[in-house]
This record gives structure tokens, C-alpha cells and sequence, in this order.
């Protein structure tokens, strides 16, 4: 498994999920929270994959030029990012607009019925 992730289990949950997994989230909300449009999550994730691929190679002396550790991380990422992305997303649309919307759920949202 250290082959694919690049680094050992406890180094991948610290680094990628938790720290970098974190920072993913709040990029997420943030796209959402000034109303950018979704596909703005891919740029911005493939950078932070690209960095925390950097620090696991400087701390952790992971491979850095890997693609596969590489895809996996970011791909852990732009998950994350677009989860928070869809729940901003949800979550504004239900609360800027009580009288057209109503939550359908934790991820959608449908117009009001009357």
C-alpha cells in the first residue's frame, strides 16, 4: 500500500485528509461562498495536490515526481473540496432564498411548493 500512497497510512491520513484535507474544505466553501462556478475546484486542487505532495516529500522523504501518490492525494482533495462545495451551495440557496427554495436533503435543494 506504501507504493501506492507514496508514504505510510499515518502520514497520508495526517497530511493529505487532515491538514491538506482541511484546507481542500474550506476552498471548497470558499468557491461556493463567493459564488464562483464549480469547475474552479479542478485548478485550485490539482495546486494543492502539488503541495502536499511537497511536504510529504520534504518531511516524510515521499517520492515527489510520483503520479500515481500524486492522483490518488488530489484526487482525496477535489473530493473533499467538492463536498464542501455542494453543502455551501445547498446550504445558500436555502437560507438567501427562503421563499423559492426548500432543502430536499443534505445535497439538493428544490423550489418551494405552494
Amino acid at each position: 500500500m506504501e507504493d501506492i500512497l507514496g508514504t505510510t497510512w499515518p502520514v497520508f491520513i495526517g497530511i493529505t485528509v487532515v491538514l491538506f484535507g482541511g484546507a481542500a474544505f474550506m476552498m471548497g466553501q470558499a468557491i461556493a461562498g463567493t459564488w464562483r462556478p464549480g469547475w474552479q475546484i479542478l485548478p485550485y486542487g490539482l495546486m494543492l495536490g502539488i503541495a502536499n505532495q511537497f511536504l510529504i516529500f520534504a518531511l516524510f522523504e515521499g517520492p515527489f515526481g510520483a503520479l500515481v501518490p500524486y492522483l490518488i492525494n488530489t484526487a482525496v482533495l477535489i473530493g473533499l473540496a467538492l463536498l464542501a462545495y455542494r453543502l455551501t451551495k445547498v446550504h445558500k440557496m436555502v437560507t438567501q432564498y427562503p421563499w423559492l427554495y426548500e432543502r430536499m436533503g443534505l445535497f439538493a435543494w428544490r423550489p418551494k411548493s405552494s
